[in-house]
């Protein structure tokens, strides 16, 4: 298997590369490649812009057998390109000698490049003039190929616009090369961004679908080009329609949840305008100086009037409460202040004291210093909190309105998803992409003895 996809590989890149004596095609990649970078190196001599060509096969050799690096140096300085201006990685054989190639590229006194990934990957710091990068071939790891693009698209490049070619050869090992890039993209995409691929649009990975547009360009049927098309369009509507019904799924509990609140706020707010009015009824007495007059407390039956000595007592009736494990994490009862029932807890989670204040409606504050005149403020916010309540509410109501009406709503590429999923089914038939179909005399390959079926498969 190694050997066949070797030469898979090595045919399409060059037949030469099996058979030095086969003709020199003029559509091959390899001069295509050429006619390419002879045009680049023209347009951008302006500048001295350099360029980068990828392969990974037919290293140079120095012994007069036929190699792709060699077949392209020829060719480029027969277009014209001066020798000195082209150079093979493998020329530097040593980390002095690869500085001084590097630094060469990055001057633009050498402007065409030409290595391996391995190489030439990463720490290859040559991208400042480079406005073209060649991939002759692809490797076995999307990773590679994001280290060869990433030579030329990185931080220090003074060309805004750059050029990334990739060749393949059409009904060649290329094809299965490409697809495998693509599925293991699709993997590596699906790990990286920790989401599941049936719920979210975006994780199909651009790069996943650029492989699987050239594994495409390799293949002669055009049935399966457009198998292949329809396979990716089929892929990224059904996750679209996916997420469309996750958003509704969404939808639908957020309008509960907004009922829910609705709900709520229409008991609570007749219950705060009713204890409003009370208080405007019963309003605190002011002193000569403005200042409220404390007008009593009663703490477990008793009834305090001294301010001090109210303030002490139901300190140590919540505190007595507690320490009888009554209070913790749950409100008691402990006296009456102003009409409203004072109620404490303590919250053993923030380590503090709690009160509720409740007459219809139920009213939160912490306790601390000078409580009473929290208790005041609680109480005499209670036309603000009248009014935010009363706007929340309609706010919710807005915002139920128009939550209800995306509710319901249809996929809107629901007949181009029905229209291509039909197509592509029509497609896996006629291609018999499932092997299930039928075979001599009607045999399913179900049904197929094991030495018939493995014929089938191959």
């Amino acid at each position: 298997m190694l050997k066949l996809t070797t030469d898979g590989r090595k045919i399409g890149l060059d037949q030469r590369l099996i058979n030095p004596d086969l003709p020199d095609e003029p559509g091959t990649k390899v001069n295509v490649c050429v006619e390419n970078v002879a045009r680049i190196w023209n347009e951008s001599a302006e500048f001295n812009g350099t360029q980068l060509i990828f392969c990974d096969y037919s290293t140079p050799k120095n012994d007069g057998t036929f190699n792709v690096y060699d077949d392209i140096k020829q060719k480029l300085i027969a277009k014209g390109i001066p020798e000195e201006q082209i150079a093979f990685i493998h020329d530097a054989t040593n980390e002095v000698k690869r500085e001084e190639l590097f630094a060469k590229v990055r001057s633009g006194n050498i402007r065409v490049l030409i290595g391996s990934t391995q190489k030439m990957g990463a720490g290859t710091n040559v991208q400042d003039r480079l406005v073209a990068s060649h991939d002759l071939d692809a490797p076995y790891r999307p990773a590679d190929m994001e280290q060869r693009r990433g030579r030329m698209v990185r931080q220090g490049n003074k060309n805004e616009k750059v050029h990334l070619y990739r060749y393949c050869t059409k009904d060649t090992f290329d094809a299965y090369i490409f697809q495998m890039l693509e599925r293991k993209q699709s993997f590596i995409s699906q790990i990286m961004t920790s989401k599941s691929p049936q719920r979210r649009c975006d994780d199909i990975d651009e790069a996943t679908l650029s492989y699987a547009e050239v594994k495409a360009l390799c293949v002669g049927d055009p049935r399966i080009k457009e198998k292949m098309e329809l396979d990716n369009e089929v892929g990224k509507l059904r996750l679209e329609r996916s997420s469309h019904q996750q958003e509704q799924y969404r939808l639908e509990d957020m309008a509960e949840d907004i009922k829910g609140k609705i709900k709520i706020l229409k008991t609570n707010i007749p219950k705060n305008q009713s204890d409003f009015m009370y208080i405007q009824k019963h309003p605190t007495r002011l002193d000569k100086d403005g200042k409220k007059i404390f007008e009593g407390i009663t703490l477990n039956g008793n009834f305090y009037t001294d301010k001090k000595e109210a303030a002490e007592a139901f300190k140590n009736a919540y505190i007595t409460a507690i320490r009888q494990g009554r209070g913790h994490n749950d409100y008691v009862p402990v006296g009456e202040y102003r009409g409203f029932q004072v109620a404490v807890l303590f919250d053993s989670f923030s380590q503090t004291y709690r009160a509720t204040l409740s007459r219809e409606g139920t009213y939160h504050l912490d306790l601390g210093t000078d409580n009473f005149t929290r208790m005041d403020n609680v109480l005499d916010k209670l036309e603000s909190v009248c009014t935010d309540r009363i706007d929340r509410l309609a706010d919710r109501k807005k915002a139920l309105a128009e939550v209800t009406k995306q509710i319901g709503k249809p996929f809107a590429k629901e007949a181009e998803f029905q229209a291509k999923t039909a197509r592509l089914a029509v497609l896996n038939a006629e291609l018999d992409t499932d092997g299930k179909k039928n075979e001599q005399g009607g045999i399913t390959q179900d049904d197929t003895p094991p030495t018939q079926n493995k014929g089938v498969k191959r």
